[in-house]
Protein backbone atom coordinates (compact mmCIF):
# COMPACT_ATOMS: atom_id res chain seq x y z
CA UNK A 1 0.00 0.00 0.00
CA UNK A 2 1.53 3.06 -0.98
CA UNK A 3 1.94 6.07 1.45
CA UNK A 4 -1.63 8.52 0.17
CA UNK A 5 -2.95 5.31 0.42
CA UNK A 6 -2.55 5.29 3.86
CA UNK A 7 -3.25 8.52 5.11
CA UNK A 8 -5.77 10.09 2.61
CA UNK A 9 -9.29 8.46 2.75
CA UNK A 10 -10.63 8.57 -1.09
CA UNK A 11 -13.80 10.19 0.02
CA UNK A 12 -14.60 12.11 3.42
CA UNK A 13 -15.89 9.85 5.86
CA UNK A 14 -19.14 11.19 7.92
CA UNK A 15 -21.39 10.16 10.77
CA UNK A 16 -25.16 11.06 11.02
CA UNK A 17 -25.13 13.74 13.59
CA UNK A 18 -28.22 15.80 14.78
CA UNK A 19 -26.62 19.10 14.46
CA UNK A 20 -28.52 21.70 12.18
CA UNK A 21 -25.89 21.44 9.56
CA UNK A 22 -26.58 20.01 6.34
CA UNK A 23 -24.27 16.76 5.19
CA UNK A 24 -23.22 18.75 1.71
CA UNK A 25 -22.33 21.75 4.05
CA UNK A 26 -20.40 20.09 6.73
CA UNK A 27 -18.60 17.75 4.38
CA UNK A 28 -16.41 20.89 2.77
CA UNK A 29 -16.35 22.41 6.75
CA UNK A 30 -14.44 19.00 7.67
CA UNK A 31 -12.05 19.36 4.59
CA UNK A 32 -11.45 23.12 6.05
CA UNK A 33 -11.05 22.21 9.63
CA UNK A 34 -8.42 19.34 8.33
CA UNK A 35 -6.48 21.30 6.29
CA UNK A 36 -6.10 23.94 9.55
CA UNK A 37 -5.30 20.97 11.70
CA UNK A 38 -2.73 19.91 9.15
CA UNK A 39 -1.32 23.85 9.21
CA UNK A 40 -2.10 23.85 12.86
CA UNK A 41 0.18 20.56 14.08
CA UNK A 42 2.70 21.44 11.52
CA UNK A 43 3.47 25.20 13.15
CA UNK A 44 3.39 23.31 16.57
CA UNK A 45 6.32 21.13 15.49
CA UNK A 46 7.94 24.06 13.87
CA UNK A 47 7.63 26.28 16.85
CA UNK A 48 8.82 22.75 19.26
CA UNK A 49 11.97 22.84 16.43
CA UNK A 50 12.84 26.05 17.30
CA UNK A 51 12.54 26.01 20.65
CA UNK A 52 14.65 22.89 21.25
CA UNK A 53 17.35 24.36 19.06
CA UNK A 54 17.76 28.25 19.55
CA UNK A 55 21.37 29.10 20.44
CA UNK A 56 22.88 32.31 21.37
CA UNK A 57 22.54 34.88 24.11
CA UNK A 58 19.05 35.41 24.33
CA UNK A 59 18.46 31.71 24.65
CA UNK A 60 16.27 32.04 27.65
CA UNK A 61 14.44 34.49 26.84
CA UNK A 62 13.87 32.61 23.17
CA UNK A 63 13.39 29.13 24.36
CA UNK A 64 10.51 30.46 26.89
CA UNK A 65 9.12 32.49 24.02
CA UNK A 66 8.82 29.68 21.45
CA UNK A 67 7.33 27.54 24.38
CA UNK A 68 4.49 29.55 25.07
CA UNK A 69 3.70 30.25 21.40
CA UNK A 70 4.07 26.47 20.95
CA UNK A 71 1.32 26.18 24.16
CA UNK A 72 -1.00 28.77 22.68
CA UNK A 73 -1.22 26.22 18.79
CA UNK A 74 -1.02 23.23 20.87
CA UNK A 75 -4.58 24.41 22.45
CA UNK A 76 -5.96 25.14 18.91
CA UNK A 77 -4.88 21.63 17.82
CA UNK A 78 -7.50 20.42 19.68
CA UNK A 79 -10.24 22.66 19.10
CA UNK A 80 -10.20 22.36 15.34
CA UNK A 81 -10.09 18.18 15.72
CA UNK A 82 -12.79 18.31 17.83
CA UNK A 83 -15.02 20.80 15.51
CA UNK A 84 -14.02 18.92 12.46
CA UNK A 85 -15.56 15.34 14.82
CA UNK A 86 -18.27 17.17 16.26
CA UNK A 87 -19.95 18.00 12.82
CA UNK A 88 -19.69 14.23 12.25
CA UNK A 89 -16.64 14.23 10.33
CA UNK A 90 -13.07 12.40 10.89
CA UNK A 91 -10.58 15.03 12.08
CA UNK A 92 -7.03 13.53 10.73
CA UNK A 93 -4.74 14.14 12.94
CA UNK A 94 -1.47 12.21 12.83
CA UNK A 95 1.41 13.75 12.04
CA UNK A 96 1.94 12.05 8.59
CA UNK A 97 -1.30 13.41 7.68
CA UNK A 98 -0.38 16.77 8.82
CA UNK A 99 3.22 16.08 6.71
CA UNK A 100 1.55 15.49 3.37
CA UNK A 101 -1.44 18.32 3.90
CA UNK A 102 0.44 20.94 5.81
CA UNK A 103 0.17 24.07 3.96
CA UNK A 104 3.39 25.72 5.41
CA UNK A 105 7.27 25.42 4.11
CA UNK A 106 9.36 23.23 5.96
CA UNK A 107 11.56 24.38 9.14
CA UNK A 108 15.23 25.21 7.85
CA UNK A 109 17.13 23.30 9.86
CA UNK A 110 19.61 25.44 9.53
CA UNK A 111 18.40 27.86 11.78
CA UNK A 112 20.52 28.16 14.99
CA UNK A 113 20.66 31.98 16.21
CA UNK A 114 17.88 33.70 17.71
CA UNK A 115 17.57 36.14 14.76
CA UNK A 116 17.30 33.21 12.15
CA UNK A 117 14.86 31.29 14.67
CA UNK A 118 13.03 34.18 14.66
CA UNK A 119 12.62 35.18 11.45
CA UNK A 120 11.62 31.17 10.01
CA UNK A 121 9.05 31.50 12.65
CA UNK A 122 7.67 34.66 12.02
CA UNK A 123 7.34 33.78 8.21
CA UNK A 124 5.68 30.36 8.67
CA UNK A 125 3.24 32.03 11.27
CA UNK A 126 2.36 34.89 8.86
CA UNK A 127 1.63 32.44 6.08
CA UNK A 128 -0.27 30.41 8.56
CA UNK A 129 -2.48 33.30 10.11
CA UNK A 130 -2.84 34.65 6.53
CA UNK A 131 -4.49 30.62 5.88
CA UNK A 132 -6.37 30.75 8.89
CA UNK A 133 -7.85 33.79 7.59
CA UNK A 134 -8.97 32.50 4.58
CA UNK A 135 -10.61 29.76 6.59
CA UNK A 136 -12.59 32.73 8.56
CA UNK A 137 -13.94 33.62 4.82
CA UNK A 138 -14.75 30.59 4.01
CA UNK A 139 -16.38 29.07 6.96
CA UNK A 140 -18.57 32.69 6.83
CA UNK A 141 -19.14 31.21 3.14
CA UNK A 142 -20.62 27.55 4.35
CA UNK A 143 -23.18 29.62 7.10
CA UNK A 144 -21.02 28.09 10.00
CA UNK A 145 -20.70 30.64 12.91
CA UNK A 146 -19.19 28.36 15.27
CA UNK A 147 -16.60 27.25 12.86
CA UNK A 148 -15.77 30.99 11.81
CA UNK A 149 -16.06 31.87 15.62
CA UNK A 150 -13.35 29.49 16.02
CA UNK A 151 -10.66 30.60 13.42
CA UNK A 152 -11.40 33.87 14.28
CA UNK A 153 -9.82 33.04 17.87
CA UNK A 154 -7.12 30.88 16.07
CA UNK A 155 -6.44 34.21 13.95
CA UNK A 156 -6.69 36.94 16.80
CA UNK A 157 -4.10 34.84 18.70
CA UNK A 158 -1.86 33.72 16.38
CA UNK A 159 -1.78 37.82 14.84
CA UNK A 160 -0.64 38.40 19.04
CA UNK A 161 2.18 36.07 18.83
CA UNK A 162 3.15 37.26 15.02
CA UNK A 163 3.62 40.89 17.18
CA UNK A 164 5.70 39.06 20.07
CA UNK A 165 7.95 37.59 17.18
CA UNK A 166 8.14 40.34 14.68
CA UNK A 167 9.09 42.70 17.80
CA UNK A 168 12.44 40.61 18.21
CA UNK A 169 13.35 41.88 15.07
CA UNK A 170 11.39 45.65 14.21
CA UNK A 171 15.60 46.84 14.52
CA UNK A 172 15.96 45.19 11.45
CA UNK A 173 13.10 45.86 9.23
CA UNK A 174 11.89 49.51 9.99
CA UNK A 175 8.66 51.11 8.61
CA UNK A 176 8.90 51.19 4.99
CA UNK A 177 11.37 48.43 4.53
CA UNK A 178 11.19 46.06 1.62
CA UNK A 179 11.22 43.19 3.91
CA UNK A 180 8.35 44.68 5.49
CA UNK A 181 5.36 42.85 4.10
CA UNK A 182 2.22 45.29 6.08
CA UNK A 183 0.55 47.14 3.92
CA UNK A 184 -0.01 50.90 3.67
Amino acid sequence: MDKATQTAPAKIRTFRSRIDIPTTTRIPLVELLNQQLANTLDFYTQVKQAHWNVKGSQFIMLHELFDKVAEAVFEYIDEIAERAAALGGVAMGTVRMAAQNSMLEEYPVSAVTGEEHLNALAERLADYAASVRDAIEKADDLGDADTTDLFTDVSRDMDKYLWFLEAHLQDQFPEGNKKDSSKE
